[in-house]
Protein backbone atom coordinates (compact mmCIF):
# COMPACT_ATOMS: atom_id res chain seq x y z
CA UNK A 1 0.00 0.00 0.00
CA UNK A 2 1.01 3.48 -0.79
CA UNK A 3 0.83 6.53 1.83
CA UNK A 4 -1.33 5.70 4.61
CA UNK A 5 -3.52 2.22 4.57
CA UNK A 6 -6.39 1.76 3.45
CA UNK A 7 -9.34 3.55 5.51
CA UNK A 8 -11.05 0.39 5.97
CA UNK A 9 -7.88 -1.31 7.65
CA UNK A 10 -6.88 1.66 9.11
CA UNK A 11 -9.81 1.65 11.06
CA UNK A 12 -10.21 -1.96 12.05
CA UNK A 13 -6.43 -1.24 13.61
CA UNK A 14 -8.10 1.65 15.89
CA UNK A 15 -11.50 0.31 16.45
CA UNK A 16 -12.77 -0.21 19.83
CA UNK A 17 -13.31 -4.24 21.09
CA UNK A 18 -17.28 -4.50 20.72
CA UNK A 19 -19.35 -7.57 21.66
CA UNK A 20 -18.86 -9.10 17.86
CA UNK A 21 -15.07 -9.54 18.73
CA UNK A 22 -15.99 -11.60 21.93
CA UNK A 23 -18.96 -12.81 19.68
CA UNK A 24 -16.65 -14.05 17.45
CA UNK A 25 -14.01 -15.48 19.69
CA UNK A 26 -16.53 -17.85 20.85
CA UNK A 27 -18.06 -19.20 17.65
CA UNK A 28 -14.52 -19.90 16.40
CA UNK A 29 -13.38 -20.71 20.39
CA UNK A 30 -16.03 -23.61 20.16
CA UNK A 31 -14.66 -24.86 16.96
CA UNK A 32 -10.87 -25.29 19.13
CA UNK A 33 -12.58 -26.50 21.87
CA UNK A 34 -14.12 -29.48 20.09
CA UNK A 35 -10.67 -29.98 18.48
CA UNK A 36 -9.21 -30.32 21.73
CA UNK A 37 -12.03 -32.88 22.92
CA UNK A 38 -11.52 -34.53 19.79
CA UNK A 39 -7.99 -35.43 19.78
CA UNK A 40 -7.24 -35.61 23.16
CA UNK A 41 -10.58 -37.99 24.41
CA UNK A 42 -8.73 -40.61 22.39
CA UNK A 43 -5.60 -40.91 24.75
CA UNK A 44 -8.48 -41.58 27.38
CA UNK A 45 -10.21 -44.32 26.03
CA UNK A 46 -7.52 -46.63 24.46
CA UNK A 47 -7.34 -48.47 27.44
CA UNK A 48 -10.64 -49.91 27.89
CA UNK A 49 -10.50 -50.48 23.95
CA UNK A 50 -7.96 -52.75 24.57
CA UNK A 51 -9.70 -54.72 27.28
CA UNK A 52 -12.93 -54.60 25.15
CA UNK A 53 -11.41 -56.06 22.04
CA UNK A 54 -7.90 -57.21 23.08
CA UNK A 55 -8.22 -59.13 26.64
CA UNK A 56 -7.51 -63.18 25.63
CA UNK A 57 -9.05 -66.03 27.97
CA UNK A 58 -6.59 -66.95 30.58
CA UNK A 59 -4.29 -64.19 30.04
CA UNK A 60 -2.60 -63.40 33.35
CA UNK A 61 -3.31 -58.94 32.34
CA UNK A 62 -5.98 -57.07 31.32
CA UNK A 63 -5.95 -56.38 27.16
CA UNK A 64 -4.52 -53.84 25.23
CA UNK A 65 -3.99 -52.20 22.11
CA UNK A 66 -0.99 -53.92 19.57
CA UNK A 67 1.31 -51.78 19.50
CA UNK A 68 0.93 -50.93 15.73
CA UNK A 69 -2.67 -50.86 16.27
CA UNK A 70 -2.12 -48.57 19.64
CA UNK A 71 -0.08 -45.92 17.50
CA UNK A 72 -2.60 -46.03 14.53
CA UNK A 73 -5.53 -44.87 16.92
CA UNK A 74 -3.59 -42.54 18.25
CA UNK A 75 -2.06 -40.89 15.73
CA UNK A 76 -4.28 -41.17 12.20
CA UNK A 77 -5.71 -38.15 13.25
CA UNK A 78 -2.86 -35.87 13.01
CA UNK A 79 -2.60 -37.37 9.99
CA UNK A 80 -5.74 -35.67 8.38
CA UNK A 81 -5.18 -32.80 10.76
CA UNK A 82 -1.82 -32.19 8.73
CA UNK A 83 -3.35 -32.58 5.19
CA UNK A 84 -6.39 -31.15 6.39
CA UNK A 85 -3.94 -27.47 7.69
CA UNK A 86 -2.36 -27.87 4.18
CA UNK A 87 -5.54 -27.96 1.99
CA UNK A 88 -7.98 -25.42 3.75
CA UNK A 89 -5.24 -23.10 4.22
CA UNK A 90 -4.78 -23.25 0.66
CA UNK A 91 -8.46 -22.79 0.11
CA UNK A 92 -8.95 -20.53 2.57
CA UNK A 93 -6.57 -17.77 0.47
CA UNK A 94 -8.15 -18.87 -2.60
CA UNK A 95 -11.45 -18.60 -1.89
CA UNK A 96 -12.06 -16.71 0.95
CA UNK A 97 -12.36 -17.59 5.10
CA UNK A 98 -16.06 -17.96 5.35
CA UNK A 99 -16.27 -20.00 2.12
CA UNK A 100 -14.80 -22.61 3.69
CA UNK A 101 -15.14 -21.87 7.04
CA UNK A 102 -18.40 -24.12 7.76
CA UNK A 103 -16.88 -27.43 6.09
CA UNK A 104 -14.60 -27.79 8.65
CA UNK A 105 -17.05 -27.64 11.66
CA UNK A 106 -19.11 -30.01 9.34
CA UNK A 107 -16.83 -32.57 8.78
CA UNK A 108 -15.95 -32.30 12.40
CA UNK A 109 -19.88 -33.10 13.24
CA UNK A 110 -20.33 -36.06 11.19
CA UNK A 111 -17.33 -37.40 11.57
CA UNK A 112 -16.92 -37.71 15.74
CA UNK A 113 -20.75 -39.14 15.60
CA UNK A 114 -19.35 -41.92 12.84
CA UNK A 115 -15.88 -42.52 15.03
CA UNK A 116 -18.50 -43.93 18.08
CA UNK A 117 -20.41 -45.57 15.56
CA UNK A 118 -17.25 -47.82 14.24
CA UNK A 119 -18.46 -51.08 13.05
CA UNK A 120 -17.56 -54.55 12.52
CA UNK A 121 -17.61 -58.34 13.53
CA UNK A 122 -13.75 -58.51 14.28
CA UNK A 123 -11.37 -56.34 16.27
CA UNK A 124 -9.30 -55.51 13.71
CA UNK A 125 -12.49 -54.55 11.41
CA UNK A 126 -13.56 -51.89 14.61
CA UNK A 127 -10.23 -50.37 14.83
CA UNK A 128 -10.16 -50.25 10.61
CA UNK A 129 -13.33 -48.15 10.52
CA UNK A 130 -12.60 -46.12 13.72
CA UNK A 131 -9.21 -45.32 12.26
CA UNK A 132 -10.93 -44.14 8.80
CA UNK A 133 -13.25 -41.75 10.73
CA UNK A 134 -10.95 -40.40 12.79
CA UNK A 135 -8.65 -39.52 9.75
CA UNK A 136 -11.24 -37.46 8.33
CA UNK A 137 -12.70 -35.82 11.82
CA UNK A 138 -8.88 -34.59 12.05
CA UNK A 139 -8.92 -33.50 8.69
CA UNK A 140 -12.15 -30.69 9.40
CA UNK A 141 -9.93 -30.36 12.62
CA UNK A 142 -6.78 -29.27 10.84
CA UNK A 143 -8.83 -26.87 8.57
CA UNK A 144 -9.89 -25.10 12.13
CA UNK A 145 -6.34 -24.14 12.86
CA UNK A 146 -5.72 -21.60 9.46
CA UNK A 147 -8.69 -20.69 9.23
CA UNK A 148 -9.80 -19.75 13.11
CA UNK A 149 -6.45 -18.10 13.47
CA UNK A 150 -6.73 -15.97 10.24
CA UNK A 151 -10.57 -14.57 10.40
CA UNK A 152 -9.58 -13.83 14.22
CA UNK A 153 -6.70 -12.13 13.60
CA UNK A 154 -7.90 -10.18 10.50
CA UNK A 155 -11.25 -9.11 12.48
CA UNK A 156 -9.16 -7.94 15.78
CA UNK A 157 -7.87 -4.39 16.43
CA UNK A 158 -3.81 -4.43 17.09
CA UNK A 159 -4.09 -3.10 20.55
CA UNK A 160 -5.74 -6.36 21.46
CA UNK A 161 -5.21 -8.75 18.68
CA UNK A 162 -2.88 -11.30 20.21
CA UNK A 163 -5.51 -11.77 23.79
CA UNK A 164 -8.42 -12.39 20.96
CA UNK A 165 -5.91 -15.08 19.08
CA UNK A 166 -5.07 -16.40 22.22
CA UNK A 167 -8.59 -16.73 23.58
CA UNK A 168 -9.73 -18.78 21.13
CA UNK A 169 -6.55 -21.02 21.28
CA UNK A 170 -7.04 -20.79 24.59
CA UNK A 171 -10.41 -22.85 24.54
CA UNK A 172 -8.47 -25.73 23.56
CA UNK A 173 -8.09 -26.17 27.43
CA UNK A 174 -11.63 -26.65 28.36
CA UNK A 175 -11.72 -28.90 25.19
CA UNK A 176 -9.05 -31.35 26.91
CA UNK A 177 -10.94 -30.69 30.55
CA UNK A 178 -13.67 -31.01 28.85
CA UNK A 179 -12.98 -34.90 27.88
CA UNK A 180 -11.55 -36.30 30.99
CA UNK A 181 -15.04 -34.35 32.78
CA UNK A 182 -17.38 -36.18 30.19
CA UNK A 183 -15.39 -39.54 30.68
CA UNK A 184 -15.31 -39.02 34.60
CA UNK A 185 -19.45 -38.56 34.11
CA UNK A 186 -20.22 -41.05 31.93
CA UNK A 187 -17.55 -43.79 33.90
CA UNK A 188 -19.30 -42.68 37.35
CA UNK A 189 -22.72 -43.52 35.64
CA UNK A 190 -21.97 -47.04 34.12
CA UNK A 191 -20.09 -48.35 37.40
CA UNK A 192 -22.68 -47.33 39.50
CA UNK A 193 -25.41 -49.38 37.13
CA UNK A 194 -23.24 -51.93 35.94
CA UNK A 195 -20.50 -52.50 38.96
CA UNK A 196 -17.66 -55.26 38.11
CA UNK A 197 -14.77 -57.08 39.95
CA UNK A 198 -11.19 -56.16 39.43
CA UNK A 199 -9.37 -58.13 36.69
CA UNK A 200 -7.52 -60.24 39.67
CA UNK A 201 -10.73 -61.30 41.01
CA UNK A 202 -12.61 -62.20 38.01
CA UNK A 203 -10.74 -61.49 34.61
CA UNK A 204 -14.39 -61.97 32.31
CA UNK A 205 -16.35 -59.97 34.79
CA UNK A 206 -14.01 -57.03 34.98
CA UNK A 207 -14.92 -55.93 31.77
CA UNK A 208 -18.57 -56.20 31.83
CA UNK A 209 -20.51 -55.91 28.12
CA UNK A 210 -22.03 -52.71 28.61
CA UNK A 211 -17.99 -51.09 28.62
CA UNK A 212 -18.30 -50.75 24.87
CA UNK A 213 -20.57 -48.16 25.05
CA UNK A 214 -18.14 -46.37 27.38
CA UNK A 215 -15.65 -45.03 25.12
CA UNK A 216 -18.22 -44.46 22.09
CA UNK A 217 -20.60 -42.25 23.98
CA UNK A 218 -17.15 -40.41 24.84
CA UNK A 219 -15.74 -40.04 21.37
CA UNK A 220 -19.39 -39.32 19.87
CA UNK A 221 -20.10 -36.30 22.46
CA UNK A 222 -17.08 -34.49 20.80
CA UNK A 223 -20.00 -33.37 17.49
CA UNK A 224 -22.17 -31.85 20.58
CA UNK A 225 -19.97 -27.87 20.87
CA UNK A 226 -19.71 -28.23 16.83
CA UNK A 227 -23.16 -28.62 16.11
CA UNK A 228 -24.11 -25.96 18.85
CA UNK A 229 -21.94 -23.20 16.73
CA UNK A 230 -22.51 -24.14 13.17
CA UNK A 231 -25.44 -21.91 12.47
CA UNK A 232 -23.78 -18.85 13.77
CA UNK A 233 -20.32 -20.16 11.86
CA UNK A 234 -22.23 -19.92 8.22
CA UNK A 235 -23.61 -16.33 9.16
CA UNK A 236 -20.07 -14.95 9.94
CA UNK A 237 -19.37 -12.23 6.98
CA UNK A 238 -15.88 -12.72 5.20
CA UNK A 239 -13.00 -10.38 6.88
CA UNK A 240 -12.57 -6.97 5.37
CA UNK A 241 -9.40 -7.32 4.87
CA UNK A 242 -9.49 -10.34 2.59
CA UNK A 243 -12.00 -8.49 0.82
CA UNK A 244 -10.37 -5.25 0.32
CA UNK A 245 -6.55 -6.44 -0.17
CA UNK A 246 -7.18 -10.52 -1.90
CA UNK A 247 -10.72 -9.52 -3.34
CA UNK A 248 -9.86 -6.03 -4.26
CA UNK A 249 -13.71 -5.00 -3.47
CA UNK A 250 -13.49 -1.96 -1.10
CA UNK A 251 -17.21 -1.79 -1.46
CA UNK A 252 -18.22 -4.94 0.12
CA UNK A 253 -15.35 -4.98 2.98
CA UNK A 254 -16.93 -1.26 4.02
CA UNK A 255 -20.34 -2.48 4.63
CA UNK A 256 -19.41 -5.78 6.04
CA UNK A 257 -17.33 -4.12 8.30
CA UNK A 258 -19.56 -1.47 9.25
CA UNK A 259 -22.32 -4.14 9.81
CA UNK A 260 -20.34 -5.98 12.46
CA UNK A 261 -18.11 -3.84 14.38
CA UNK A 262 -20.53 -0.64 14.16
CA UNK A 263 -17.53 1.66 12.23
CA UNK A 264 -19.38 3.70 9.72
CA UNK A 265 -17.19 3.77 6.41
CA UNK A 266 -18.75 4.71 3.32
CA UNK A 267 -17.62 2.95 -0.21
CA UNK A 268 -15.91 6.16 -1.45
CA UNK A 269 -13.88 6.73 1.34
CA UNK A 270 -12.75 2.72 0.85
CA UNK A 271 -12.21 3.55 -2.67
CA UNK A 272 -10.68 6.58 -2.81
CA UNK A 273 -7.55 4.49 -0.32
CA UNK A 274 -7.96 1.78 -2.53
CA UNK A 275 -4.45 0.49 -3.31
CA UNK A 276 -5.65 -1.11 -6.57
CA UNK A 277 -4.87 1.44 -9.18
CA UNK A 278 -2.13 2.56 -6.96
CA UNK A 279 1.49 2.11 -9.35
CA UNK A 280 4.18 2.33 -6.68
CA UNK A 281 2.22 -0.26 -4.47
CA UNK A 282 4.64 -3.44 -3.09
CA UNK A 283 3.55 -5.75 -5.90
CA UNK A 284 1.99 -9.33 -4.84
CA UNK A 285 4.32 -12.15 -5.15
CA UNK A 286 3.31 -15.78 -4.57
CA UNK A 287 5.10 -18.14 -1.81
CA UNK A 288 7.61 -19.70 -3.62
CA UNK A 289 9.35 -16.17 -5.51
CA UNK A 290 11.91 -14.66 -4.49
CA UNK A 291 10.55 -12.12 -2.55
CA UNK A 292 8.46 -14.01 -0.51
CA UNK A 293 12.03 -15.74 0.66
CA UNK A 294 13.83 -12.31 0.85
CA UNK A 295 10.87 -10.85 3.22
CA UNK A 296 9.51 -14.07 5.16
CA UNK A 297 11.75 -16.98 4.48
CA UNK A 298 13.15 -16.75 7.81
CA UNK A 299 10.13 -16.19 9.59
CA UNK A 300 8.27 -19.57 8.28
CA UNK A 301 11.72 -21.17 8.98
CA UNK A 302 11.27 -20.07 12.66
CA UNK A 303 7.30 -20.54 12.97
CA UNK A 304 7.47 -24.11 11.36
CA UNK A 305 10.59 -25.30 13.31
CA UNK A 306 9.22 -23.80 17.07
CA UNK A 307 6.29 -25.71 16.19
CA UNK A 308 7.82 -28.41 15.39
CA UNK A 309 9.08 -29.01 17.98
CA UNK A 310 7.22 -27.81 20.63
CA UNK A 311 4.85 -30.32 19.96
CA UNK A 312 7.16 -32.90 19.50
CA UNK A 313 7.43 -32.25 23.46
CA UNK A 314 3.70 -31.11 24.00
CA UNK A 315 1.72 -34.01 22.51
CA UNK A 316 4.45 -37.08 23.52
CA UNK A 317 3.88 -35.92 27.32
CA UNK A 318 -0.37 -35.30 26.43
CA UNK A 319 -1.58 -38.38 24.92
CA UNK A 320 0.63 -41.13 27.08
CA UNK A 321 0.42 -39.11 30.45
CA UNK A 322 -1.61 -42.18 31.50
CA UNK A 323 1.78 -44.31 31.16
CA UNK A 324 3.79 -41.90 32.79
CA UNK A 325 1.37 -42.08 35.74
CA UNK A 326 1.15 -45.58 35.69
CA UNK A 327 5.41 -45.81 35.79
CA UNK A 328 4.90 -43.17 38.68
CA UNK A 329 2.79 -45.84 40.67
CA UNK A 330 0.02 -42.91 40.87
CA UNK A 331 -2.37 -44.88 38.98
CA UNK A 332 -3.19 -48.30 40.22
CA UNK A 333 -1.65 -51.36 38.68
CA UNK A 334 -4.13 -52.17 36.07
CA UNK A 335 -4.86 -55.93 37.09
CA UNK A 336 -5.88 -54.52 40.46
CA UNK A 337 -9.14 -52.69 38.53
CA UNK A 338 -11.92 -53.45 36.54
CA UNK A 339 -11.92 -51.75 33.10
CA UNK A 340 -14.14 -48.96 34.00
CA UNK A 341 -12.29 -48.46 37.39
CA UNK A 342 -9.17 -47.70 34.90
CA UNK A 343 -10.75 -45.60 32.93
CA UNK A 344 -11.61 -43.44 35.58
CA UNK A 345 -8.57 -43.18 37.43
CA UNK A 346 -6.61 -41.81 33.96
CA UNK A 347 -9.43 -38.92 33.32
CA UNK A 348 -9.19 -38.07 36.97
CA UNK A 349 -5.38 -37.81 36.78
CA UNK A 350 -5.64 -35.80 32.94
CA UNK A 351 -8.39 -33.82 34.00
CA UNK A 352 -6.21 -32.99 37.50
CA UNK A 353 -3.11 -31.78 35.03
CA UNK A 354 -5.52 -29.82 32.97
CA UNK A 355 -7.37 -28.10 35.72
CA UNK A 356 -4.04 -26.93 37.26
CA UNK A 357 -1.51 -26.16 34.52
CA UNK A 358 -3.00 -26.34 31.33
CA UNK A 359 -6.09 -24.56 31.53
CA UNK A 360 -4.59 -21.70 33.87
CA UNK A 361 -1.70 -21.05 31.31
CA UNK A 362 -4.07 -20.97 28.46
CA UNK A 363 -5.40 -17.60 30.26
CA UNK A 364 -2.03 -16.28 31.51
CA UNK A 365 -1.51 -15.77 28.08
CA UNK A 366 -4.78 -14.30 26.97
CA UNK A 367 -4.14 -11.52 29.85
CA UNK A 368 -0.36 -10.63 29.24
CA UNK A 369 0.61 -11.55 25.48
CA UNK A 370 -0.58 -7.79 24.77
CA UNK A 371 1.33 -6.59 27.51
CA UNK A 372 4.77 -8.74 27.38
CA UNK A 373 4.70 -9.91 23.37
CA UNK A 374 4.78 -12.97 22.00
CA UNK A 375 8.68 -13.24 21.98
CA UNK A 376 9.18 -12.99 25.65
CA UNK A 377 6.26 -15.31 26.09
CA UNK A 378 7.59 -18.07 24.21
CA UNK A 379 11.59 -18.02 24.61
CA UNK A 380 10.86 -18.00 28.64
CA UNK A 381 8.08 -20.41 27.63
CA UNK A 382 10.81 -23.37 25.91
CA UNK A 383 13.06 -21.86 28.84
CA UNK A 384 10.94 -23.61 31.85
CA UNK A 385 10.11 -26.26 29.93
CA UNK A 386 13.61 -27.18 29.56
CA UNK A 387 14.48 -26.58 33.23
CA UNK A 388 10.97 -28.40 34.20
CA UNK A 389 12.05 -31.40 32.18
CA UNK A 390 15.71 -31.74 33.44
CA UNK A 391 14.11 -31.30 36.73
CA UNK A 392 12.05 -34.45 36.17
CA UNK A 393 14.50 -36.77 34.09
CA UNK A 394 17.66 -35.97 36.63
CA UNK A 395 16.63 -37.40 39.47
CA UNK A 396 13.97 -39.18 37.91
CA UNK A 397 14.69 -42.62 40.28
CA UNK A 398 13.84 -40.25 43.33
CA UNK A 399 10.68 -39.11 41.83
CA UNK A 400 9.40 -42.96 41.52
CA UNK A 401 10.28 -43.84 44.82
CA UNK A 402 7.27 -44.31 47.17
CA UNK A 403 5.78 -41.30 48.39
CA UNK A 404 7.40 -38.51 45.98
CA UNK A 405 4.91 -39.01 43.18
CA UNK A 406 3.11 -35.95 43.88
CA UNK A 407 6.06 -33.75 43.43
CA UNK A 408 6.48 -35.37 40.40
CA UNK A 409 2.78 -34.69 39.14
CA UNK A 410 3.68 -30.99 40.59
CA UNK A 411 6.85 -30.27 38.41
CA UNK A 412 4.86 -32.29 35.09
CA UNK A 413 1.90 -30.35 35.55
CA UNK A 414 4.14 -26.83 35.71
CA UNK A 415 5.70 -27.85 32.17
CA UNK A 416 2.43 -28.29 30.96
CA UNK A 417 1.30 -24.54 32.68
CA UNK A 418 4.68 -23.20 30.50
CA UNK A 419 3.89 -24.68 27.31
CA UNK A 420 0.52 -23.02 27.25
CA UNK A 421 2.00 -19.76 28.83
CA UNK A 422 4.21 -19.73 26.50
CA UNK A 423 5.15 -21.83 22.95
CA UNK A 424 2.14 -23.61 22.93
CA UNK A 425 -0.41 -20.14 22.61
CA UNK A 426 2.90 -18.15 20.65
CA UNK A 427 3.60 -20.84 18.04
CA UNK A 428 -0.29 -20.71 16.85
CA UNK A 429 -0.87 -16.55 16.98
CA UNK A 430 2.43 -15.24 15.00
CA UNK A 431 1.87 -17.37 11.82
CA UNK A 432 -1.95 -15.58 11.88
CA UNK A 433 -0.06 -12.15 12.36
CA UNK A 434 3.11 -11.65 10.09
CA UNK A 435 1.93 -12.74 7.37
CA UNK A 436 1.04 -10.94 3.64
CA UNK A 437 -3.45 -11.61 3.72
CA UNK A 438 -3.34 -13.38 0.46
CA UNK A 439 -1.09 -16.17 1.90
CA UNK A 440 -1.41 -15.90 5.45
CA UNK A 441 -3.69 -18.87 5.76
CA UNK A 442 -1.99 -20.61 3.71
CA UNK A 443 0.96 -19.91 5.67
CA UNK A 444 -0.14 -21.03 8.76
CA UNK A 445 -1.89 -23.85 7.59
CA UNK A 446 2.41 -24.53 6.97
CA UNK A 447 3.17 -24.04 9.95
CA UNK A 448 0.69 -25.65 12.24
CA UNK A 449 1.38 -28.88 9.20
CA UNK A 450 4.60 -28.89 10.81
CA UNK A 451 3.58 -28.62 14.40
CA UNK A 452 1.53 -32.02 13.33
CA UNK A 453 4.57 -33.74 11.92
CA UNK A 454 6.14 -33.20 15.38
CA UNK A 455 2.65 -34.78 17.20
CA UNK A 456 3.12 -37.52 14.88
CA UNK A 457 6.36 -37.74 16.19
CA UNK A 458 5.42 -37.48 19.52
CA UNK A 459 2.80 -39.61 19.20
CA UNK A 460 4.70 -42.52 17.42
CA UNK A 461 7.84 -42.07 18.50
CA UNK A 462 7.35 -41.50 22.52
CA UNK A 463 5.21 -44.96 22.51
CA UNK A 464 8.54 -46.68 21.09
CA UNK A 465 10.95 -44.55 22.94
CA UNK A 466 9.96 -44.56 26.16
CA UNK A 467 9.47 -48.08 26.71
CA UNK A 468 11.90 -50.19 29.25
CA UNK A 469 15.64 -50.92 27.98
CA UNK A 470 15.02 -54.06 29.17
CA UNK A 471 13.90 -56.57 26.65
CA UNK A 472 11.86 -58.64 29.04
CA UNK A 473 10.09 -55.67 30.24
CA UNK A 474 9.39 -53.92 27.07
CA UNK A 475 8.51 -57.95 25.37
CA UNK A 476 5.73 -58.08 28.73
CA UNK A 477 4.10 -54.84 26.76
CA UNK A 478 4.54 -55.92 23.07
CA UNK A 479 7.37 -53.66 22.53
CA UNK A 480 10.86 -53.31 21.10
CA UNK A 481 13.31 -51.82 23.63
CA UNK A 482 13.17 -48.31 24.06
CA UNK A 483 15.23 -46.05 26.03
CA UNK A 484 13.05 -45.83 29.17
CA UNK A 485 11.05 -42.46 30.51
CA UNK A 486 13.77 -40.90 31.90
CA UNK A 487 15.73 -40.63 28.68
CA UNK A 488 12.95 -39.48 26.83
CA UNK A 489 12.39 -36.51 29.36
CA UNK A 490 16.01 -35.89 28.26
CA UNK A 491 15.22 -36.15 24.81
CA UNK A 492 11.91 -33.82 25.26
CA UNK A 493 14.03 -31.60 27.23
CA UNK A 494 16.43 -31.01 24.26
CA UNK A 495 13.71 -30.33 21.68
CA UNK A 496 11.96 -27.52 24.19
CA UNK A 497 16.01 -25.94 24.37
CA UNK A 498 16.23 -26.13 20.09
CA UNK A 499 12.98 -24.44 20.41
CA UNK A 500 14.10 -21.75 22.51
CA UNK A 501 16.98 -21.10 19.62
CA UNK A 502 14.90 -20.76 17.05
CA UNK A 503 12.36 -18.61 18.46
CA UNK A 504 15.15 -15.44 17.50
CA UNK A 505 14.30 -16.09 13.75
CA UNK A 506 10.39 -15.03 14.50
CA UNK A 507 9.60 -11.05 14.60
CA UNK A 508 7.56 -9.55 17.53
CA UNK A 509 4.19 -8.27 16.33
CA UNK A 510 3.09 -7.13 19.12
CA UNK A 511 1.08 -3.45 18.87
CA UNK A 512 1.79 -3.73 14.88
CA UNK A 513 -0.94 -3.37 12.58
CA UNK A 514 -1.40 -6.91 9.88
CA UNK A 515 -0.13 -4.60 7.36
CA UNK A 516 2.88 -3.38 8.71
CA UNK A 517 4.15 -6.89 10.00
CA UNK A 518 3.80 -8.41 6.32
CA UNK A 519 4.84 -5.49 4.99
CA UNK A 520 1.76 -5.35 2.82
CA UNK A 521 2.16 -1.23 3.26
CA UNK A 522 5.68 -0.96 1.82
CA UNK A 523 6.19 1.29 -1.42
CA UNK A 524 7.37 -0.42 -4.26
CA UNK A 525 9.81 0.99 -6.69
CA UNK A 526 8.42 2.94 -10.05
Amino acid sequence: MAGDQMHVLSALDSAKTQWYHFTAIVIAGMGFFTDAYDLFCISLVTKLIGRVYYTADGASKPGSLPPNVSAAVNGVAFVGTLTGQLFFGWLGDRVGRKSVYGMTLLLMIICSVASGLSFGDTPTSVMATLCFFRFWLGFGIGGDYPLSATIMSEYANKRTRGAFIAAVFAMQGFGILAGGAVAIGITAIFRSRFPAPPFAADPAASTPPQADYVWRLILMFGALPAALTFYWRMRMPETARYTAIVAKNAERAAADMSKVLQVKITAEQAEMASPVDKPFTSKPFGLFSGEFARRHGFHLLGTTSTWLLLDIAYYSQNLFQKDIFSAIGWIPEAKTMSALDELYHIARAQTLIALCGTVPGYWFTVALIDVVGRFKIQAAGFFMMTAFMLALAVPYDHWTAAGNQIGFVVLYALTFFFSNFGPNATTFIVPAEIYPARLRATCHGISAASGKVGAIVGSFGFLYLAQSPDPAKAAAHGYPPGIGVRNSLFALAGCSLLGFLLTFLVPEPKGKSLEEMSRENEVGQP
